[in-house]
This record gives C-alpha cells, sequence and structure tokens, in this order.
C-alpha cells in the first residue's frame, strides 16, 4: 500500500510537471474530478506577483506540486499570498524599443515576441513627462553577453538598442507565504500551487474579477506567475466582450467574426511565454480577457455558435491581427510592422461597392418658428408630433399672437398625459383680450404648475430686480410678479431676452412653443433611443438601446423629421440613410410619429461611426520636441517633419524627423509612438509667427491602432450592412478559409 501510495502520487506531480495544454484528452481530470475540455490555454494574469487574495464561489482545493506533492487545503473560502522577502542580484538586458502609449507597446512587443522567438518583456519607468513603457529582450549575466546578443538583433533589422542594468527580485526559498484558514504556510521556490474550486459549476475570483477554470501559480525566473487554466471556449466569452463591446457593437455576426478571430489568434500563438509558464497575457500583448466577469449573453452566443471556427491560410492558422478604426482601409502588414509581406495582411478598402440606403420622407411641409432671429422649428417639433402645438398653414403662422384658447389646449393636452403637482388649468383667465402677455403668461404657469411658493422663496427680492433691472415694467410690477417672471427667467423657462423686453408685448406662438417645451421637462421620458438597421416599404428596422431588441415600425404618413448634426438639430423633409445611424423617435401604436438622426460626416465608409474615424491633434514645435527628445535626445531643436513614403492606405510608411544637431528616420509603428498620434493615417500642416517661426504641427488623421488586418468598427458596419460573420472575415483577410478544428 505504502508502495502504490507513493507512485500515485509521483504520477500526479509528473503529471503537472510536464503535461502541456495540447496534450490533454478531450476530458482530463484535475484532482477528485475537476474537467477542462480540450483545447486548454493558460492566461497569465500576473507575473511577478508580490500578493493576491483568491477567492472561491464555493470553496477550492490547493495543491502544492514539487519535489512532493501535498494538499493544502480540501475546501477553502479565500488564500492570501504574500512575497515579503526578496533576493536583490544583477542582471542586464537589451531595450529595443520605448512607447509613451501601453496599447502599442504591447502590440510591438507581441510582434517582436513573434519575430524572435519569445524574450521579448515590458516594464514601465516614470519620469517628469510621464510614463514610458520599455520593451526590452532577454537576461543576461555579464555585459559581454548581452554585447553578443545586439549584434545578433541587428542582423534581425533592430536597431538603437540599449543595454540595461537592472536590479531584478527572484523569490527565496520559504519567502513567499500563503494565508489559509487562518494559517501561514510558506511555498518552496520550486514548489507550484494549483487552486481548484471544489464544484464543477464554482469559479475562483482575483481582486473581484471572476474566471471560469483554475488558477495556477508558478514559480518562474522572473518571479511568481498567477496562471488561468481554461477551455479555450471559455476563455474566449471573456476576450469577445472587451475586445468589441456587444452593448456598443451589438450585432450578433460582428461579434461572430471577433470571436473566430480571437479564436484563432490564440491559437496562433499558443506557448508564446512558456518561459512565465503560460500561453498568453491578459493584456493588448495578447488579447484583452476579463474572465466571467466581463461576459455578455450576445456575445456568449457569438462564441458558441462558431465554436472551433478558425482562419486558415493555405492550410495554417493566420496570425488574426486586428485594429480598432482602420480610418477607411487598413494597411499592408509589412508596411506597419516592418515584416516581411503576409499575403493575407494586405490592404483593404472599409467600404462596400454597392451600399444600401434608405430613404425617408414627410409628406407635410415644415413652417418655420424663430424667436429673436433665433431658430428654434427642431427644438419644438416634438410638441408638433405630440399634438401638443397644431401648426396652421399660412407662411408667417409661428409669428402671430397665441390665443388663450391654444395655451388652454395644450395645457389641457399636456395635464391628460403627465402631471407636475397635480396640475390642472386655473380658473378660466380673462385678461379682456384674446391674447396674452408675458406678465399674464407667467401668471397663468405659476397656477397651473402650483410654483407659487417656488417663485416666491427661490429668488430674492434684490435678485429679482436686478434680472429685470433693464425692463421698461420694472416699477409698476408688483413683488409676486417680479419674483415669478424672474424665476421663469433665471430657470431658462422664459427667453433671457425678456430681460429688457416690453413684458405688455403679446406672446407669439413661437414664444409659447419655446415655452411650453421648456417647462415639460418629462417629454425626454417619451423618446426611444437606438440605432436605425434597414428599412423598407413604409417601415423602418429600428435596434431599440434599451431592451437590445429589434422591431419593425411603420413610418406615419404625417411623421417629423429631424436631422441632427454638429451644428444643431434641423427639421428635414428627407433623410437619406446607411444604416447603424443613431436615431431617436416617438413612436405610438407601433407607428413612429417623429425621426431624429443623427447623422456622421458625410462618408460612406463602414467605420464611418467611431470617434476615431478623423480626429486632429494640434502640438506645439516645442511639445514635440519634448516627445521626440525622448527617444532621440541628440537632434537639439525640432527644424521640421517630412513624409518620406506612404502605404497603400496612404498611412506614413517613412519619416524624417530633422533637428539642428541630426535627422533621424522613422518607419512603421515607431512613428505611431515618437510623435505621439492615434495611428500612423495623418497629414501635416504648420502654424507660423508673424516672424515666420515655425510654433505649431496640426496633424489630421484617421483611425485608431496599427490598422493592419480586421477593422473592429468596420467589422461592425459590414454586418449592419447584411454580411455574415464568414464574409466580414474573407473581406479584411485575403484568401483565407473558416475551418473547424477537431
Amino acid at each position: 500500500m505504502k508502495v502504490l501510495k507513493f507512485l500515485s502520487s509521483f504520477l500526479v506531480t509528473a503529471f503537472f510537471l510536464i503535461a502541456s495544454p495540447l496534450e490533454f484528452a478531450r476530458d482530463v481530470d484535475f484532482f477528485y474530478g475537476y474537467v477542462i475540455p480540450r483545447p486548454v490555454i493558460k492566461v497569465g494574469l500576473v507575473t511577478n506577483l508580490k500578493q493576491a487574495a483568491i477567492k472561491a464561489s464555493a470553496g477550492m482545493k490547493v495543491y502544492e506540486v514539487g519535489r512532493e506533492y501535498r494538499l493544502l487545503a480540501e475546501e477553502a473560502d479565500e488564500v492570501t499570498i504574500r512575497v515579503d522577502r526578496e533576493k536583490l542580484s544583477e542582471k542586464f538586458s537589451l531595450q529595443i524599443a520605448e512607447s509613451n502609449d501601453r496599447q502599442e507597446a504591447e502590440i510591438l512587443a507581441s510582434n517582436l515576441s513573434q519575430k524572435l522567438n519569445g524574450g521579448v518583456t515590458i516594464s514601465s519607468k516614470s519620469d517628469p513627462a510621464g510614463q514610458d513603457f520599455v520593451i526590452k529582450y532577454g537576461e543576461f549575466l555579464t555585459r559581454g553577453q548581452a554585447l553578443e546578443a545586439i549584434h545578433w538583433l541587428e542582423t534581425q533589422g533592430l536597431k538603437d538598442i540599449w543595454i540595461l542594468k537592472e536590479d531584478v527580485s527572484l523569490p527565496e526559498p520559504g519567502t513567499a507565504w500563503l494565508q489559509i484558514d487562518h494559517r501561514l504556510l510558506s511555498l518552496g521556490s520550486e514548489a507550484d500551487l494549483y487552486f481548484i474550486p471544489t464544484h464543477q459549476e464554482g469559479f475562483i475570483s482575483l481582486d473581484g474579477r471572476n474566471y471560469r477554470g483554475l488558477f495556477f501559480l508558478k514559480n518562474t525566473p522572473g518571479g511568481l506567475s498567477l496562471v488561468n487554466i481554461l477551455n479555450l471556449e471559455d476563455y474566449l466569452k471573456g476576450v469577445v466582450p472587451l475586445e468589441l463591446s456587444p452593448e456598443t457593437f451589438n450585432s450578433l455576426e460582428a461579434l461572430k467574426a471577433q470571436a473566430v478571430a480571437a479564436r484563432t489568434y490564440a491559437l496562433k500563438n499558443l506557448g508564446r511565454y512558456r518561459h512565465l509558464g503560460f500561453d498568453l497575457t491578459d493584456t493588448q500583448s495578447s488579447q484583452v480577457y476579463g474572465g466571467l466577469s466581463a461576459e455578455n449573453p450576445l456575445s456568449n452566443q457569438a462564441v458558441e455558435e462558431t465554436t472551433g471556427e478558425v482562419i486558415t491560410y493555405k492550410g495554417q492558422l493566420i496570425n488574426a491581427l486586428y485594429t480598432s478604426t482602420c480610418g477607411g482601409m487598413t494597411e499592408d502588414a509589412e508596411n506597419v510592422f516592418l515584416s516581411q509581406p503576409v499575403p493575407y495582411l494586405k490592404s483593404t478598402t472599409c467600404s462596400l461597392e454597392k451600399q444600401p440606403e434608405y430613404l425617408i420622407e414627410a409628406k407635410q411641409p415644415v413652417l418655420t418658428a424663430r424667436i429673436n432671429d433665433r431658430d428654434i422649428t427642431g427644438q419644438i417639433t416634438p410638441l408638433l408630433a405630440l399634438g401638443l402645438i397644431v401648426p396652421g398653414h399660412e407662411p408667417d403662422y409661428f409669428d402671430q399672437p397665441v390665443s388663450i384658447e391654444e395655451i388652454e389646449n395644450s395645457l389641457a393636452l399636456a395635464s391628460s398625459q403627465k402631471k407636475i403637482n397635480g396640475s390642472q388649468l386655473p380658473v378660466k383667465f380673462q385678461p379682456g383680450s384674446s391674447s396674452l402677455n408675458f406678465i399674464d403668461l407667467s401668471r397663468w404657469l405659476i397656477a397651473y404648475f402650483g410654483w407659487q411658493e417656488k417663485a416666491a422663496n427661490f429668488v430674492l427680492e434684490s435678485e429679482a430686480k436686478y434680472i429685470l433691472q433693464a425692463s421698461p415694467q420694472l416699477p409698476e410690477l408688483k413683488s409676486t410678479d417680479r419674483k415669478s417672471l424672474a424665476y421663469l427667467i433665471q430657470s431658462g423657462l422664459f427667453p433671457a431676452y425678456l430681460r429688457q423686453s416690453d413684458l405688455r408685448k403679446e406672446v407669439t406662438r413661437a414664444e409659447w412653443a419655446y415655452i411650453l417645451e421648456k417647462s415639460l421637462n418629462w417629454l425626454d421620458d417619451l423618446f426611444y433611443h437606438g440605432l436605425f438597421i434597414s428599412g423598407k416599404d413604409d417601415r423602418l428596422e429600428v435596434m431599440d438601446a434599451q431592451s437590445g431588441e429589434k422591431r419593425w415600425l411603420v413610418i406615419k404618413p404625417e411623421i417629423y423629421l429631424i436631422r441632427k448634426m454638429e451644428e444643431g438639430s434641423f427639421p428635414a423633409r428627407r433623410l437619406d440613410l446607411l444604416g447603424g445611424e443613431k436615431i431617436t423617435w416617438l413612436e405610438k401604436d407601433g407607428q413612429i410619429e417623429l425621426l431624429q438622426a443623427d447623422y456622421p460626416p458625410a462618408s460612406n465608409l463602414l467605420d464611418r461611426d467611431s470617434a476615431y474615424n478623423r480626429w486632429t491633434v494640434r502640438v506645439s514645435r516645442e511639445e514635440l520636441e519634448k516627445n521626440i527628445g525622448r527617444y532621440y535626445p541628440g537632434l537639439g531643436r525640432l527644424l521640421d517633419l517630412k513624409v518620406l513614403r506612404r502605404g497603400k492606405s496612404n498611412r506614413v510608411a517613412s519619416l524624417q524627423i530633422s533637428g539642428e544637431q541630426k535627422s533621424v528616420t522613422l518607419s512603421g509603428l515607431k512613428i505611431k509612438w515618437v510623435l505621439n498620434l492615434k495611428d500612423t493615417l495623418f497629414f501635416i500642416d504648420r502654424e507660423y509667427d508673424g516672424s515666420g517661426q515655425l510654433t505649431h504641427f496640426v496633424f489630421t488623421g484617421r483611425g485608431w491602432g496599427h490598422g493592419v488586418g480586421l477593422c473592429q468598427v468596420g467589422a461592425y458596419g459590414l454586418a449592419r450592412a447584411g454580411a455574415s460573420y464568414k464574409k466580414i472575415l474573407e473581406h479584411y483577410y485575403r484568401q483565407v478559409k473558416i475551418e473547424k478544428i477537431d
């Protein structure tokens, strides 16, 4: 029995020490029946760990596997890990790049790691100008070994390499401590830990974030690595919603395209960080991964409906790179990453040859309403759609005085929908004429809404006199009237120009419509918000932002249309829509009474809705010189920038920076980092002062990211246009196949 027990422990220990993810059987039992189906992936959550608190939803088993195997806890709820003492030692490494943008540093590190077969890491440093991220290669015991490595890196096309001398932290035996069930235990330097949910359906948490699968704490030359081991499909459920938000980009086909690309990328890059005990990181250097806490039902559906599907080129997995916004066209990989040409990562337009268009027309004419030379037609259109204001047909209708009967009808209809303070029409007002002036109207509204106490006490007497000091009626106004008028003006319900106006002049229909719209702040509750999907005949397909559901609605013949642009909101006789526009609408009994569309920049590009489709950055010569000096301190005063070569998408592929002391030529993604821009698709304007001295550079650009591979916002645009996820992938990756792995 002793021999059998020893043999069993030996086999379990050997399994954990030598097994690799791809060697797991379809169902592998990890201690006491815990199963992870293949393929299995190891995701690094923390490297060089100093302390952590790990919790379990329904208890966890903790195993130590090293020279010996032992069960540390049978059903622990929480384990605290802390490394207390450190052993300082000297080492050398090579700085091969630097960036002040973490995301781009991680992308470059990822690509360099592929090119150099691993050994690439990122560390951060701070200086008075901000935080930099240093991309390093290797660890060397002597400076001589580092110099030899530099010569090899230069043969790989890398330049500007620096040697770094560092103090590093390596755990000593017995310096990593665990607190389990109020017990303190030490972790040997050759031992690893496994944290395994007691129940198959349980999950484990780190710093408040929940994860499927199990945790693995591994001793490596770079310190303790905390790793999440789980099934690939479960991993993707924590990746897809963070790479392409299902709340913003709520198209199943776009999310399915993202799922297949992310699955392909993960499998292609398995083992990249094996020297640290895992396959991929949980950051942009691999793919952003948020575990179970990040999951969303729609993105989970996208993963499940594409289970096992990958992208291949000539039978091999592709490196499925993707970028947030391409600015209308992606770029050849070699122009960005300075690599050899990749046949499936070629420049591709982010548009459709035949873009579907939808025309919506209003049958009735739109009368213009103005107050004090200001067009308020767009502002009061909801009142027209709701019938609170009934327009006439004469061109100057809104310029004419409003009648008491019209005011009574508007307020009565408003009261039938919602009341404020039990609002009701006061005793019929008889001012001696059929119309009202602003003094009469202020009394009417204060009584209707029940604001007497508010008007009497909210505004001080001195304040009321100050607000109305330019009004010719101030001397004759009673205190209650002064305070009522001052309150309504100060609250924005009455137009501000009344401070200097004749308050006894008749209220026009335009002024009444303006005041009514301002008074009914509950009107916003009646609006729906979402996206325009498509149209057919007299119907519109919309995506309700609140419910996330698609619905078909009938266009009411008397529909009101509003075009919202940067300059404001304007009534429209027609709306030309491509699909995907943000819309706001009023509906009744399944019919749209009012439709407002947010117009993006005039463009048919698939990524036109992205905030980064167009951007402008204005930077002073001194500030840009400072940014550049962090990478190239010997250039001296910045004189100019010169684009030497552009790629197929017009991205800057080569740029010369001229300084008083010397010049330097940059290529690829490094241009973006050194200039601190969102993308390399940009054009340069220069500003000069009166004496002709260069003062500013103005960069007008498009896109966000590296611009290679699948455009994520463009994929969403393709999906809105009716493309399937396979068509989306085939659009951005050339000559590829979508295949299912066993």
